[in-house]
């Protein structure tokens, strides 16, 4: 899982405002870090099914967050997309 010093700095890199831990794009960032860490884990065990699913829902959860960021922010969204180097 994610270190909370990792998470932290996540969390300060794309923050809105000082107290914001939750907005989308702050939502986007942790989801990849964590599609990374399980990717990482899957190429390890190819059999771990369960992983896999877990994976998928979480491919999808950023994929619905960056939309809704796309409908209502959309430099924030090209933001995001250059930061963790995603494709659109």
């Amino acid at each position: 899982m994610l270190a909370k010093s990792r998470k932290k700095n996540i969390i300060e890199k794309f923050k809105k405002h000082p107290e914001d831990t939750g907005s989308a794009s702050v939502q986007v960032a942790l989801l990849s870090e964590r599609i990374k860490y399980l990717t990482e884990h899957l190429k390890k065990h190819k059999k771990d099914f369960h992983t896999r699913r877990g994976l998928l829902l979480l491919v999808g959860r950023r994929r619905r967050l960056l939309d809704y960021l796309k409908k209502q922010d959309l430099q924030s969204y090209s933001e995001v997309l250059k930061e963790l180097n995603l494709k659109k």
